[in-house]
Formats: C-alpha cells, structure tokens, sequence
C-alpha cells in the first residue's frame, strides 16, 4: 500500500464525526479516502447525504492530514501494522460491529482472524478460585486448540493471570490497550508486555501515538476486547466494573458469554452469579463447558469429560424435558418447555437449572434452552 494511501486512511480516523457509518457511506458512494480530502465541504455534505448542520470543513480535515503524516512516521518507524476498515486485513469479526474503530493498530505477529478467540476478563483483586480458574481454563483450552488466541486487557489481577496462562500453555495472547503504543499501563506489566510479543503475541489499540490511559478510554476498550473473541468468559467480579462492561457488550453482539458462578456472599463473584442468573452468561466450570457453549471442535483430541456427568441416566420429570429438546431444530424457551411438558413453571425452572448445571442442556439467550 502506498504511503499517501495510508496517510489519507489515518486521517479519516483523526477527522471528527468520522465513524464507522460514515466510511461504510463513503465506499458505497464511491468516495475514497483521498477523495474525502479534496471535495469540497458543501460537495461532500450532498455526496454523503449528511444530516443538516454536520459538515467536515476543510481546516478540520486539512489539520488531520498534517496529524496523519506524523502518525505513519511513528507507526513506520515502529513496525506497527495499521488496520483500516475497508482493507481486507481487517479483523472480521470487529468489523461486524456497529461501532467498530476506523483505525486499529497492531504491534506483534497474532492474526487477529483466527479461528478460535476467546477474552477472559474479571477483577484486578481476584481470590485464588479465580485465579486457579483462569490458569486451568487456559491451559485445558491451549492443549484442544493448538491455534488458540486468548484476549484480555493487560490490567492487573485476572487480565494479567490470563496473559501469562496463554504463555505457559504456548499459545498466541493479545492484550487490548486503552492508550497508544508509544507506553504499556500499568508500568508494571512492561515485561509482561515483552514476553507477549516475544511468544508471537500481540498489543491491539485504537488509539495512536501519545494517547493516554483514562477512565472513557477503558469502556472503549472493553468492546474492542468482546468484539475480537467468539466467547466472553468472566472469571470473577463485581457488580459494576470493566469485565462486566465487556461481557454486556458481547452479550449485545449476541457473542457467547460465560461466567464462573460463587458464593451468593462473595462479592467477587456477585456480578457473575448476576450475569447466569439474569440469562446473560452461561455457567462454567470448565474447558469441557466452555466447549459445550462454543460449539469448537478439537481436531484429533478426545476430550476428557470426567470433570462432569455428561450424559447421565434420566427418568420421570428429567427425561420428558430431554426428549422434549432432543428433537427440537433451535433453542426453547421455557413457557414453550412448560407447553409441551405440562410441568408446572416453578418445577421446570428447577429442573432446567439442574440440568443446566449437569451439563445435559444448554441456556440462551431469552430465557431458551437446547441439548448440550
């Protein structure tokens, strides 16, 4: 790509109101980047059908010219790989967002399209039960899926333990950053920076060269980290916090969410136990569920299912709510479980749960349920 092309895509990005909406606008107008930046503003306005009193005058755009010339230097001279939007290389599944960034910018080898994704997020203060959690999640899905990439923040507590289970188990990790590449925050994890990109990792940002680290920056990372994986898993967390922005923003994307459930007191666990219970996440326990959810086959492995009762003997009230999915072609809701079974709503709600648990069925979104 030539360097005045890129220059143009950058500046799109440094350019105010450019959104996602926009660029896809341009390219079925068949206004290129560089067109974008010689049409005049009253021109450009008609062209991209804009609302009334949105307008990219040309002092504005001309200013994201001469900031996107610095910014090729830099990303040049660092060997960072910029992402655009329209450009093939673009991470698929990102850009099936709706609010996707125009630019991303890659540091580090990890193909951002591979075929197994996951994030795993949680608190900065996580208990040992998360953190045994993250490292045993890990290390079971690095050994069925040797091109595993495992996403997560680079914060401290359950981003970090994530980070350094992918090293251990030798698979590609990616940390989304809230800041340009020109710093790693927290200091702290520096060399846990190095080591990522060292082992064929990468660090994944929105933001360019010089851009710091503050609260807004965050929550829009967070939607970075859900839309890159096919699966959202919360180790442990609170109510309110970064993971939970994360697991909302996958469950939106109607991504798969998972969530390791606690004691009802623990209050690291209060905002997993509130995600399965309002149908947002499904319980995990385990590589063997995480699987189940995802649907991900292993190529040549057979997966060890002793850590649950996969497939166990069934009678009365259990096997009629089976064999009532096991011919289902998509998920049931439950008030249609309840129609078909006649079981009272109370003790079908009991019994999915169980089943739910035991690994027999599977609960979706909107309340609805198929066989594992």
């Amino acid at each position: 790509m030539k360097e005045e092309e890129i220059v143009y895509k950058i500046a799109l990005s440094f350019t105010k109101n450019v959104t996602r909406d926009v660029v896809v606008q341009m390219q079925e107008c068949g206004i290129t980047p560089e067109d974008f930046f010689n049409i005049p503003t009253g021109d450009l306005s008609i062209s991209l059908h804009l609302a009334r009193g949105v307008k990219f005058e040309m002092m504005d755009r001309e200013e994201a010219i001469f900031a996107a010339r610095k910014e090729y230097e830099l990303i040049k001279r660092h060997n960072i790989h910029p992402y655009f939007l329209l450009d093939t290389d673009y991470p698929m599944r990102l850009f099936q967002t709706p609010d996707a960034p125009v630019m991303l910018y890659q540091l580090g080898e990890t193909d951002l399209d591979s075929q197994y994704m996951m994030n795993v997020v949680g608190t900065r203060k996580p208990t040992p039960y998360g953190i045994n959690f993250t490292e045993t999640l890990v290390k079971d899905m690095g050994a069925y899926f040797h091109d595993l990439v495992v996403v997560s923040g680079l914060a401290y507590g359950i981003d970090a333990a994530a980070h350094k289970a992918a090293l251990e188990a030798n698979v590609a990790t990616v940390a989304v950053v809230a800041h340009g590449l020109n710093m790693i925050y927290p200091a702290q994890h520096r060399d846990l920076a190095r080591r990522i990109l060292s082992n064929g990792g990468a660090i994944v940002t929105e933001y360019p060269f010089g851009a710091n680290p503050y609260r807004q920056r965050f929550l829009e990372r967070n939607r970075i980290i859900a839309a890159l994986s096919d699966v959202t898993v919360v180790a442990e967390s609170d109510l309110k916090g970064g993971a939970m922005s994360t697991a909302n923003t996958a469950f939106n994307l109607s991504r798969d969410v998972a969530a390791l459930p606690g004691r009802i007191n623990d209050q690291l666990s209060s905002g997993c136990n509130n995600l399965i219970r309002k149908n947002k996440a499904s319980l995990i326990t385990s590589a063997a569920d995480l699987i189940e959810i995802t649907g991900w086959k292993p190529l040549g492995m057979n997966i060890n299912h002793s850590q649950r009762n996969l497939f166990p003997e069934m009678e009365g009230d259990a096997k009629l709510v089976y064999d009532t999915l096991l011919y289902a072609s998509e998920p049931v809701q439950a008030d249609r479980i309840r129609q078909l079974t006649l079981l009272p709503m109370p003790r079908l709600m009991a019994l999915l749960g169980e089943m739910e648990f035991d690994g027999i069925i599977l609960r979706h979104p909107g309340n609805r349920f198929s066989i594992a």
